[in-house]
């Protein structure tokens, strides 16, 4: 289903965003594709010894190409600890308590600092990132700490997109990034620091861009 569309079924003017923009952002979260995160030194928990128990494959994201949907695939190692018995997870590029790669999460948090969170929403969809509004709201109520952002083609973007994106080019089409340089890229272990969860009320969801 085209922008406009979505915006005829919805009611809305559909978001135009720059065309280099759109290729930078699929770039840099398709580079994710199969890629795997294995790297953990100790349980989070009680920093004791850990032991590889499995690998269990999550969804990084889900993009739209023309009419068909497109789910970016992450394999993350699992360990039990030797200690307490905790199963962990190796480093991941997934903020506490989401099921969206991390750097589609920054990016909803830099667009909702100019603008209200529905249209931010809007405006990822238009980018062609399939995400229901209900995770967005979710998650539009949480502190996910400082994320660092440049205006790039006329947009607010984070860092971790910029990173990835330059780090996907680097790798070269076909090729695959590692599982800690991708971390790197997203700004972890340190994005690990998420505040607990705290509900936008319904009232500030569409708000902000009706003060401005």
């Amino acid at each position: 289903m085209g922008d406009r569309k979505r915006a005829r079924e919805t009611g809305m003017k559909p978001a135009r965003i720059p065309p280099m923009a759109v290729d930078l952002i699929q770039t840099a979260l398709s580079a994710f594709d199969g890629v795997e995160f294995t790297g953990l030194s100790a349980c989070p928990a009680c920093g004791g010894p850990v032991q590889g128990y499995d690998t269990k494959q999550k969804k990084f994201a889900m993009l739209r190409e023309e009419e068909h949907k497109r789910t970016i695939p992450v394999r993350v190692r699992r360990f039990t600890c030797r200690a307490c018995g905790r199963l962990c997870y190796a480093g991941e590029p997934f903020y506490p308590g989401t099921r969206i790669g991390s750097p589609v999460v920054d990016l909803f948090c830099t667009l909702s600092a100019t603008m209200s969170p529905a249209r931010a929403a809007r405006i990822i969809d238009a980018i062609g990132i399939i995400v229901d509004r209900t995770t967005w709201r979710n998650y539009a109520g949480r502190d996910f700490g400082e994320i660092p952002a440049v205006d790039v083609f006329g947009m607010h973007l984070p860092f971790s997109l910029l990173s990835l994106s330059a780090l996907a080019a680097r790798a070269g089409e076909g090729g695959c990034i590692k599982g800690a340089e991708a971390l790197a890229a997203c700004g972890f272990p340190s994005a690990h620091r998420a505040a607990p969860h705290r509900p936008l009320p319904a009232e500030e969801w569409n708000n902000r861009d009706k003060q401005k």
